[in-house]
């Protein structure tokens, strides 16, 4: 069984910057990308960046330049460092990890969310 742990949200005022970390465990889990996406009411989830385990990345056009993805592979967390955050940033952030069970097949699994509120 994985488990990912999503904490860092909040709310913020515009021009702010705020982290959120997430935390993945579970016997024999080995990662490979990592992502955070986004979601708001009424609209499909949207990927905002992806690290692979060697460390490349990946970003939506909108948050280029503002947010950085990393990881920490001795803990099996991803982070995302927000910056200069705008109110069209509000969104709930989820995790999400691909990842095999002891050398098992690829699998999807996502973290419970966490909101996040830019507004003055």
């Amino acid at each position: 069984q994985v488990q990912l742990v999503e904490s860092g949200g909040g709310l913020v005022q515009p021009g702010g910057s705020l982290r959120l970390s997430c935390a993945a465990s579970g016997s024999g889990l080995s990662i490979y990308n990592m992502y955070w996406y986004h979601q708001v009411p009424g609209k499909q989830r949207e990927l905002v960046a992806v690290i692979s385990r060697g460390g490349s990345t990946n970003y939506a056009d909108s948050v280029k330049g503002r947010f950085t993805i990393s990881r920490d592979n001795t803990k099996n967390t991803v982070y995302l460092q927000m910056n200069s955050l705008k109110p069209e940033d509000t969104a709930v952030y989820y995790c999400k990890v691909r990842a095999t069970i002891r050398g098992g097949t690829y699998d999807d699994y996502w973290g419970q969310g966490t909101q996040v509120t830019v507004s003055s």
